[in-house]
């Protein structure tokens, strides 16, 4: 009787093992975080405030961008300071911790003119679809540094590009 038993046992704990085996190195593929990993077409929003001098500026804006495996960006965007709307184009570059923080420094260009640069804190979840993100800084193209309070709202748009 014990024969029969531990017989019948033999495939499910075959299976069990080949299942554990094949499975480890795609759970932990998936609960790691990477610069590469963070490539691919994403879209985003961001709104916040600048504060001037003159009182603080209402922004907000919605864009997109093409991120690389290797750390760079590129993409658009159409932005409102204070009612005023205009289309700009972005390019940059971030990194991505293992602990799935990163940071990313961002130029803001018109006719390939630097505007400004942003430096963001990000945190990305949802297995690397999704980051959120806080400006801490902006800095004018004159050297001007605005103080502003900026968040971003950002989203892979195809989970395996």
């Amino acid at each position: 009787m014990h024969r029969t038993i531990t017989r019948g046992m033999l495939p499910a704990v075959f299976l069990t093992l080949i299942c554990s085996v094949t499975l480890v190195p795609l759970q932990a593929e998936d609960k790691s975080c990477s610069t590469a990993h963070s490539a691919g077409k994403w879209a985003y929003t961001y709104t916040g405030t600048i504060l001037t001098p003159n009182g603080p500026l209402p922004v907000a804006a919605v864009g997109h961008f093409r991120a690389t495996a290797t750390g760079t960006l590129v993409g658009s965007q159409t932005r409102s300071v204070g009612g005023s709307s205009g289309v700009e184009d972005v390019s940059g570059t971030f990194h991505v911790n293992n602990d799935c923080t990163g940071t990313a420094t961002i130029d803001v260009l018109v006719n390939g003119q630097v505007q400004r640069t942003a430096v963001l804190a990000l945190a990305y979840d949802s297995n690397m679809n999704h980051a959120r993100g806080i400006f801490e800084s902006l800095v004018l193209a004159d050297g001007t540094d605005l103080p502003v309070v900026i968040t971003s709202d950002n989203t892979k748009m195809f989970s395996k590009d």
